[in-house]
């Protein structure tokens, strides 16, 4: 039997007061997206007709928030949150207005209703919802979880037979509904019809004074109409937030789930307790990563990268047999063979080509390091192009900014650039030159020449004996002088100094 794609509807409008927080509660993220954004991906897998979002508190937050990560989404408002059977009854009348397949949809199809607030949720599970309820036509299947702490979630209450007879909220439970571990995870694939109809005979009769959506469950069972459940094979699945505490609790959660799928699919993660990756991080076969790492956002590591121990890359992608240590890259390319690190920063832009070297104390902006070219050490490279198989001197400059704007500088290949060079900008140095060491560069050097550029040295014979006096330094200098001149006035004695 072919599933047919459901409306899905995403509840999203509450407060979160237990979060303590400015930010509205789905905004909060977790593995590089937002706890709403992992609940879309998870209901965008399953190919729906209709997305619509119902957003309230926050709003003016959520709804910018939701037109970035899925534009196609229809956001909903629910100026007044009078509970999640109005949040939906609102979404469904949206959707009517909006178009012939959402309404069509909504009237004979599924309509799956979430939680915005449960980043765990995978689509194969919402999958399954969608499937029973298509092949058994029930009013309602919702997904259950025997949970160890059962502590305000809603109780399911089950009949003599094993069915499903209502959904009680916690607030609303007895002392023996309480003791019920099974407990409704608000995740629900509907009638949509039933569901429509349904939502129209929801009262405020309750300790909250709000229409429940779980009251739809008893509706249907008392109708005759058919409710199934799906219990979860493991609850953490499940798990809504409310608090920092289940924030941190749904991050490690996932974080373990998507280091599990990657270490079965061939990658080496040395130490899963330190090691962070967002959801939409990749990777190939043979790619390792060491301890203290976190690979956030769109960063892709090739086969035979290694990266780590103490490293932070951001839509950066580190291609075949590259090395990463001790690095914070952001929006960078770190080519095939590649050696970055330790204590490097790439910032956006940074390019490094095959076996190019950005070492220790080195940081590389909106540049591209040519294949094979060094930056071993203590040197800025910043709107500059480095051509192939060229040195880059410790404690060299690319003096790109003059206070207005940032100009370009082009170095050739199988150039030297002497330590403590002061390239400003714009400048070009060409195939095969050199820098003298401590020049400052700010006229272009010709192909195979020698640029020289710093003032010629003179000593001032015994300054510091005379203006620094007293000190240290003074002492050392005139005992020095002393030894000096007894050696000389030796080597005198010994006949080994001719007549002047």
């Amino acid at each position: 039997m072919s599933v047919r794609p459901p409306v899905v509807v995403v509840l999203a409008a509450g407060e979160g007061k237990r979060m303590r927080s400015a930010t509205p509660k789905v905004l909060h993220g977790i593995g590089g997206r937002s706890m709403l954004g992992h609940v879309l991906a998870a209901a965008r897998a399953l190919e729906p007709e209709r997305v619509a979002v119902v957003v309230g508190h926050g709003r003016e937050a959520v709804t910018p928030h939701l037109a970035e990560i899925d534009p196609a989404a229809l956001p909903v408002v629910q100026a007044e949150q009078h509970g999640t059977g109005h949040a939906a009854r609102l979404a469904l009348d949206a959707l009517r207005d909006k178009g012939d397949v959402a309404r069509r949809r909504s009237e004979s199809g599924t309509v799956l209703v979430l939680p915005g607030d449960a980043p765990l949720l995978t689509a194969e599970t919402l999958g399954r919802l969608v499937a029973r309820r298509e092949e058994t036509g029930a009013a309602v299947v919702l997904l259950t979880a025997l949970m160890p702490d059962p502590d305000g979630y809603g109780r399911v209450v089950r009949d003599h037979g094993g069915g499903v007879e209502r959904v009680v909220e916690h607030k609303d439970a007895t002392e023996e509904e309480q003791r019920i571990a099974e407990c409704a995870m608000s995740v629900y694939a509907f009638d949509g019809a039933y569901l429509a109809a349904s939502l129209t005979r929801l009262t405020t009769d309750n300790a909250q004074g709000e229409e429940y959506l779980t009251d739809v469950v008893g509706l249907a069972a008392r109708d005759g109409r058919g409710v199934e459940a799906i219990v979860a094979p493991d609850h953490r699945e499940t798990l809504g937030v409310n608090d920092r505490v289940q924030l941190a609790t749904a991050g490690r959660v996932l974080n373990d789930r998507l280091l599990e799928h990657w270490m079965r699919a061939g990658v080496t993660v040395v130490d899963p307790a330190t090691t962070w990756v967002d959801a939409d991080v990749t990777f190939e076969p043979d790619a390792t990563v060491l301890p203290f790492t976190r690979l956030c956002g769109r960063t892709h590591l090739a086969a035979g990268a290694v990266v780590g121990p103490s490293t932070t890359l951001l839509d950066t992608r580190v291609d075949t047999g590259a090395t990463v240590t001790s690095t914070h890259a952001v929006a960078a390319e770190i080519g095939p063979g590649a050696n970055v690190g330790p204590w490097t920063y790439l910032r956006p832009g940074a390019r490094l080509r095959e076996g190019a070297k950005a070492g220790a104390f080195v940081e590389v902006k909106n540049s591209t390091v040519g294949e094979g070219s060094k930056v071993p050490h203590l040197s800025y490279v910043g709107d500059a192009e480095i051509g192939a198989h060229t040195n880059i001197g410790a404690a060299t400059v690319v003096v790109n900014y003059d206070g207005i704007e940032k100009h370009a500088t082009r170095i050739g290949d199988h150039v030297r650039i002497g330590s403590d060079t002061m390239l400003v900008a714009p400048v070009a140095v060409g195939d095969g030159a050199y820098t003298a060491a401590g020049s400052v560069i700010v006229t272009d050097v010709p192909p195979g020449a020698m640029a020289v550029a710093r003032g010629r040295q003179r000593n001032v014979e015994g300054w510091v004996e005379r203006k620094r006096a007293g000190t240290a330094s003074a002492e050392a200098a005139r005992a020095a002088t002393a030894r000096a001149a007894t050696e000389r006035a030796a080597v005198c004695e010994d006949g080994e100094v001719g007549e002047t």
